[in-house]
């Protein structure tokens, strides 16, 4: 039975559609889970803890388990697979946004709000963009993001038939910046290497290769292109550089939108013929 509530003809079916999450409680007093103070939520939370700390690929339900000082047959009592125990701590990581209220404020700041927890979430946990790539992401905190930026683009002026196309432009913009960010982020803590050292030596490396920067010799002539400026002895920084291109690129965003609610608007604005 187990089985069949996980997949349907070969397809993972998400936890959330399965009732296990309704079926075991978060705090402590699970009847398995009584004498090791074992519940749900602590077994999230130290999910989360090992994927920021060492990563996907090192995640086992035997790693998980000697975290918690249990056996792996006590993690298995709340949660049937690794899978599920993902989809899990994948919306454990939206908990961290925090979202606008429905009290009538400004739109675009709302949006703002959103965009830039969606993408700090994203850099603080750089497992987060892999695993939403990978499922359904459906649980209620990562809904309940949905629900708010909905109640902003409706406040907007945006007609029902346009919020998931709002959406699909708002959050793969954050999750683009934010994914590559934390990636970024992951590989300069891997190297052992601060990130602005990481970016002073990519453009370093840069500088020395100027073909990547000039167009080849095949192209039709074009006017000459200047070398890459020298690297200053003190750089802004990587990280800075990141901030500045995402606020210019998410007012785009908005005002994007804005052009597009009042284009729409115009196009079914009624004709008054005169009398």
């Amino acid at each position: 039975m187990a089985s069949v509530r996980r997949k349907v003809r070969g397809t993972r079916v998400s936890i959330w559609f399965t009732g296990r999450v309704e079926g075991r409680r978060w705090g402590v007093g699970d009847a398995a889970g009584e004498a090791d103070g074992l519940d749900l939520g602590k077994i999230v939370a130290a999910t989360v803890r090992l994927l920021d700390a060492e990563g996907l690929g090192r995640l086992s339900m035997r790693r998980l388990a000697a975290e918690l000082g249990v056996t792996a047959m006590s993690v298995y009592w709340y949660v049937d697979t690794k899978d599920e125990l993902l989809e899990l701590a994948l919306d454990r990581a939206y908990a961290e946004l925090d979202l606008p209220g429905d009290d009538g404020a400004d739109w675009a700041a709302q949006l703002r709000q959103l965009a830039h927890g969606h993408r700090r979430v994203l850099a603080d946990h750089p497992w987060v963009s892999r695993l939403a790539g990978e499922y359904l992401n459906v649980g209620p905190r990562a809904m309940a993001c949905v629900a708010a930026a909905q109640r902003a683009m409706r406040r907007a002026g945006l007609p029902e038939e346009c919020l998931t196309g709002g959406l699909s432009l708002l959050f793969p913009f954050s999750y683009g910046f934010g994914g590559v960010g934390g990636r970024w982020a992951e590989l300069c803590r891997a190297a052992g290497v601060p990130e602005d050292e990481c970016y002073r030596r990519f453009v370093e490396t840069l500088r020395e290769h100027p073909e990547y920067v000039r167009p080849p010799a095949a192209v039709a002539p074009v006017p000459a292109v200047p070398p890459v400026p020298a690297v200053p002895a003190v750089l802004p920084g990587g990280q800075e550089q990141r901030d500045r291109d995402f606020n210019f690129a998410l007012e785009c965003v908005l005002a994007g939108m804005a052009a597009m609610r009042d284009r729409v608007a115009e196009q079914v604005r009624p004709t008054i013929s005169p009398a």
